[in-house]
């Protein structure tokens, strides 16, 4: 693939490839927290955080972008405190990361709160009812009747990261070899003349991974569901 792509085509693929996992992998473990709490939980405020968590998926994209630059920028409210400790997200790798990862946020969680609200409570009351730990049930219990549901909100988190571009620009920019993602990329080869056939290969690319992740979200569940059924 090196030979087909130009070292700027191949920089782009390996950086959306590193923020699309880091996005993916730092968000998970708060995302199965949140569908739990979404799920199982009543408490004063629980639709403000269900609105908040799918905010995302309503607003233009710039829009969070911008937020994110007002939060998290050098000069933002949280930014600027991060930045005393070395840690800078604004016109970085590590802020596409995390614009992909809010923008895949949504997703991740709505397909694991369906599997927490599939899972009959009834069964978790009563290993609890032998003795056993909330941990201890969550771990042989829920974790096993939800794995499709993980499965499937990650990949489909992995596949929308790998496509973020509105708030990913808006936030950290377009530089090539810092923040410029497959999306970005091909933004810039149609700007230019001659830039077309660097697209479309980018392009390409785009589509095989999309359609890539979904048809293994969907072997992965079934297969993760037919174990844990038994069939």
């Amino acid at each position: 693939m090196q030979d087909w792509l130009s070292p700027h085509e191949w920089q782009a693929v390996l950086l959306s490839l590193k923020v699309a996992i880091w996005a993916t992998v730092v968000t998970l473990p708060l995302g199965i927290w949140v569908a739990y709490i979404l799920s199982r939980k009543e408490f004063a405020g629980k639709q403000i955080l269900n609105g908040i968590v799918h905010l995302p998926l309503i607003l233009p994209p710039v829009v969070t972008g911008y937020l994110l630059l007002l939060t998290f920028g050098t000069r933002g409210w949280l930014g600027a405190w991060l930045q005393d400790f070395g840690i800078v997200f604004a016109f970085r790798w590590t802020g596409a990361a995390l614009a992909a990862g809010v923008m895949a946020f949504p997703l991740m969680v709505r397909a694991i709160r369906l599997s927490f609200d599939a899972v009959d409570p009834k069964l978790e009351q009563a290993a609890a009812t032998l003795g056993a730990s909330r941990i201890w049930v969550f771990a042989t219990v829920t974790l096993p009747m939800i794995l499709p549901g993980i499965i499937t909100g990650t990949i489909l988190a992995f596949a929308k990261a790998m496509g973020e571009f509105g708030a990913t620009i808006t936030f950290v920019s377009n530089i090539p070899g810092q923040t410029q993602t497959l999306p970005t990329a091909i933004y810039t080869f149609l700007q230019v003349p001659g830039g077309e056939t660097s697209a479309f290969r980018l392009v390409l690319i785009s589509v095989t991974i999309a359609l890539g992740a979904l048809i293994l979200s969907e072997l992965l569940a079934r297969r993760v569901a037919k174990r844990v059924s038994g069939s």
